[in-house]
């Protein structure tokens, strides 16, 4: 009899669901659902870098996605789905009451921001993220040895800190916190209180400061030492963590109906969608996996005896079993990497928008048809001309601080910067430079763990932009001076779900086994240009020369 399992991957813009067959990883079909209300840009200001997330958005797309899954999936396939697993970005936490809640979906809340989910992007909480970082130097303990020893805004304290101080309301009614890949199983499996539900060993640890060699989360007496408003938050939440070949439980009877599966589904522990991304690209001990977007997240698992006692500093973390079960997950990534593009194309956008909505010379549909055209055609256009510009040939360097500065050595106050500007300077050049920027960024990241003695064997690129952007990825490879190999799949997040779905539901022993069975393998490779890559080292120089001046 078939056996299927659903991995679902929620990123910043949708959700995507993936049904696949559990023995030999087959895709049988997969819908994307856009949050509603996030697509509308409800509750986000990007001026003050609020960004948050309403729960009815979640829990739509929830049901929304599954259900299209399943229409277009062969007859019934519903009947045999065993697993189900959840990726999320993070750290996307939000407050919750007693019963696990979120806040968001009470009335009295349903339109405060800051009861809803903040997004990982929202940077808000830079402030309290410093007050972590000195406080944490101080004490006995230093809380953050294990997340590369200094704490994010991106991270869960600092954005609860940070909501506690400014709204009253929400003071009043927050019982504990959740992180969005925790509360999405809590909810289809009816274990939603906020002492008893599962919580991610990933999110955790690499988010929360929570370590097993100092009984799980930072103590209290840290915790208001840091502020009183923090007092009984700890008691709130939880001292086990789990990885995600973990069942949390079955869909409630509830929660199959809505989705048109059966109570006999087994649901995972959640994850964030890099950690489960890496999975998916079938990652090994020595494979450094960099899942491409927006941003990027860097993932490597490395066994026991090669970690040690090391401590890296500056990267997002150093977490046991956050990746693969029996191995400390490592996480770095960039703030910003396809947002850098957006920016630069939304600046170039807003002449033919502004201009060409107030022409009086074409009609309204004309109008919305030629901009929606030309700025569809902006970014494939600059690649093409971009690419014909030799490495070096041009006088700009760029940093990729756009949205600070995730690793190495996380700071969310840090910008960006165009250096080099002439009166011959044109859109491709300022285009190329803001992709090599983003490959540098990604140099400094790679070298961090190769000064600390962590082996790269292999670089493997996942993602939209790895699959879609050969300009991007041969300049990436240029730069690193190493191949990148490129997973097949275009939902490799997605896949890593399935994957650990497939172990919660007693498919497979344990995620390698279901890693070899299911892995989609590899699309193609990127080589480095010897050339290329010896220009670019001089050129690297530079870039660390202009990072460290507009960093002081």
């Amino acid at each position: 009899m078939s056996k299927y399992v659903i991995g679902l991957d929620y990123g910043t813009d949708s959700c995507r669901a993936i049904i696949a067959d559990a023995l030999s990883g087959k895709e049988i079909s997969t819908a994307v659902k856009y949050y509603p209300r996030w697509k509308q840009g409800k509750y986000c200001d990007p001026k003050t870098n609020r960004y948050r997330q309403h729960p009815l958005d979640y829990i739509e797309v929830l049901e929304e996605s599954i259900r299209e899954a399943l229409t277009k999936a062969p007859a019934g396939t519903a009947e045999n789905v065993v697993g189900m697993a959840f990726d999320t970005t993070g750290s996307t936490p939000v407050f919750t009451d007693e019963a696990g809640i979120p806040l968001a979906l009470r009335p009295e809340f349903a339109e405060n921001p800051n009861a809803m989910f903040v997004l990982w992007k929202d940077h808000t909480s830079i402030k309290e993220a410093a007050e972590v970082n000195e406080l944490a130097k101080k004490w006995e303990i230093d809380y953050t040895a294990y997340e590369g020893g200094i704490y994010s805004s991106e991270w869960v304290w600092a954005k609860m800190l940070h909501i506690l101080r400014e709204d009253e309301q929400i003071r009043k009614a927050a019982y504990s916190w959740a992180e969005h890949c925790d509360w999405m199983p809590a909810l289809i499996t009816g274990n939603s209180k906020p002492e008893t539900m599962p919580r991610s060993r990933c999110a955790a640890g690499h988010k929360a400061m929570w370590h097993a060699s100092w009984d799980g989360l930072p103590s209290e007496e840290f915790l208001t030492a840091l502020d009183p408003l923090l007092a009984g938050f700890r008691s709130h939440l939880y001292k086990e963590t789990y990885p995600s070949n973990v069942k949390v439980g079955y869909l409630t009877p509830e929660w199959a109906e809505r989705l048109g599966l059966t109570t006999k589904v087994a649901v995972a522990v959640g994850a964030f969608d890099c950690h489960m991304g890496a999975v998916g690209a079938q990652i090994k001990p020595g494979d450094f996996v960099r899942v491409i977007g927006t941003s990027t997240c860097d993932i490597m698992a490395v066994p026991y005896e090669e970690i040690g006692d090391k401590l890296i500093p500056g990267i997002c973390g150093q977490v046991d079993g956050s990746v693969i079960p029996g191995m400390v997950g490592l996480e770095a990534g960039q703030s910003g990497f396809g947002d850098i593009y957006a920016w630069f194309k939304q600046v170039l956008e807003w002449p033919l928008t502004q201009l060409v909505s107030k022409s009086n010379l074409l009609d309204m549909e004309t109008k919305e048809k030629l901009i929606t055209e030309i700025a569809d055609a902006i970014i494939p256009e600059l690649t093409r001309e971009a690419e014909k510009v030799p490495p070096g040939e041009s006088t700009l360097i760029a940093t990729d601080w756009m949205n600070g500065r995730r690793t190495p050595d996380a700071n969310q106050l840090l910008t960006g910067s165009i250096c080099g500007l002439t009166l011959g300077s044109t859109a491709p050049l300022i285009f190329r430079a803001l992709v090599e920027a983003t490959a540098y960024g990604s140099k400094a990241i790679v070298d961090r763990f190769l000064e600390n003695g962590v082996e790269i064997k292999e670089v493997i690129g996942i993602g939209g932009i790895s699959l879609k952007s050969p300009f991007v990825m041969q300049t990436l490879s240029d730069v690193l001076g190493m191949p990148i190999k490129v997973a097949k799949t275009e939902q490799a997040c997605a896949f890593g779900a399935a994957m650990f779905a497939a172990v919660a539901a007693g498919v497979y022993e344990k995620v390698e086994d279901a890693q070899d069975a299911m892995g989609q393998g590899f699309a193609f490779e990127y080589h480095p240009n010897a050339e290329n890559h010896a220009v670019y080292m001089e050129l690297y120089k530079k870039y660390q020369q202009i990072g460290k001046f507009t960093e002081n």
